[in-house]
């Protein structure tokens, strides 16, 4: 099934335009998205053929059939609750059907886990964009090496600068663990070759260092230190990083490092976008998704605002919500046996027309 497959056999039941156009905060560049939801064929529905969601190839056109719609309304998803609670002049088509479904009937306490829940999500994303962008990792990887220390005296002195001093080659080096000890070796040299120590480590990707047989008539010349944590500490922010460099929107990136703020600036502004909705649910009981705060939302994406500034806006709110959410009159959950009801009722009336 097809969005054409929708519109060609007159499945769709609503369709509006959402997204920064309807939250009031389009600018020029906007693209212009559009949610909707429609009911598959009576024969589809009974049969093997049920389509719960189509997009198209972008996911900036996507439709949702009217029972995973009522599902996720049951579940107040964000996303989900701002279709339903499209302005009119947003709302492109409307079967009457769905005048039967009402934010009324959904609005729940769950809301501080899907809105502010997720607000919260993203802003540890945003402190974990603000620590790449201010701290990236070199595209050479570093080895185990790295992060080895041959004991000396009191101190230490990093492998690779011990290496260089004594003129030894990690090759020719055979270690043996010390009882009793983490990541603690004694550290033997074969110059002839003979012994045939495995080396410190047998390639530049190794996990672990290598440990070598070595006769007990061999005296070691050194004992070593490996910060196995540390390493693996830094594979792990290598990995990640250079992911995100792989996967990340360069147009956006530039952006957010032109303004200098050292966050993502678009993600920061649906944040408290989002915080803002939340707070208003547990204040008034409804969502109005259209922003009256369009000015302050997009001086935040142009990144106007420090990213300090902008955690406290999302704290505060945080703290809101929480004092809003204490004395809201809301249910705990909706109405699942009465919202399912409507949805059956909304079937029985496609299903007994056609």
């Amino acid at each position: 099934m097809t969005i054409s497959t929708l519109q060609n056999k007159d499945l769709i039941l609503f369709e509006a335009i959402s997204g920064s156009r309807a939250f009031g905060l389009a600018t020029e560049n906007s693209d212009t998205d559009i949610r909707g939801v429609y009911h598959v064929p009576k024969e589809d529905f009974f049969g093997l053929h049920y389509t719960p969601q189509i997009s198209n190839e972008t996911n900036d056109i996507t439709y949702y059939e009217i029972g995973r719609f009522v599902e996720l309304l049951q579940k107040n998803n964000p996303n989900i609750l701002e279709i339903l609670s499209s302005p009119e002049d947003c709302i492109q088509h409307k079967n009457t059907l769905m005048d039967l479904l009402k934010p009324e009937d959904f609005l729940s306490k769950l809301c501080k886990d899907t809105f502010a829940g997720y607000a919260i999500s993203q802003i540890k994303k945003a402190k974990g964009l603000n620590k790449k962008i201010l701290n990236p990792v070199e595209k050479e990887r570093k080895s185990i090496l790295d992060f080895s220390y041959v004991l000396e005296g009191q101190g230490s002195v990093p492998l690779k600068k011990w290496l260089s001093e004594n003129r030894k080659n990690q090759e020719k080096c055979g270690l043996v663990n010390i009882d009793n000890t983490k990541g603690v070796f004694a550290v033997f040299y074969d110059e002839s070759g003979i012994l045939k120590y495995k080396g410190i480590i047998q390639n530049e990707e190794a996990n672990q260092v290598s440990v070598s047989s070595v006769p007990k008539k061999e005296k070691p010349i050194a004992y070593l230190f490996c910060n196995l944590d540390a390493y693996s500490s830094y594979c792990k922010d290598y990995r990640e990083y250079w992911k995100w460099v792989s996967e990340r929107n360069e147009d956006r990136y530039n952006v957010n490092r032109e303004h200098g703020q050292n966050y993502d600036s678009k993600n920061m502004m649906h944040t408290i976008r989002l915080l803002q909705s939340c707070e208003q649910i547990f204040k008034t009981g409804s969502l109005n998704i259209c922003v009256e705060n369009r000015d302050e939302l997009l001086d935040i994406k142009k990144g106007n605002q420090s990213y300090e500034a902008v955690m406290k806006k999302a704290e505060n709110l945080i703290r809101s919500i929480e004092f809003h959410y204490s004395h809201s009159k809301l249910p705990e959950v909706p109405d699942i046996e009465k919202t399912t009801k409507i949805l059956t009722a909304i079937r029985e009336a496609l299903y007994i027309k056609l």
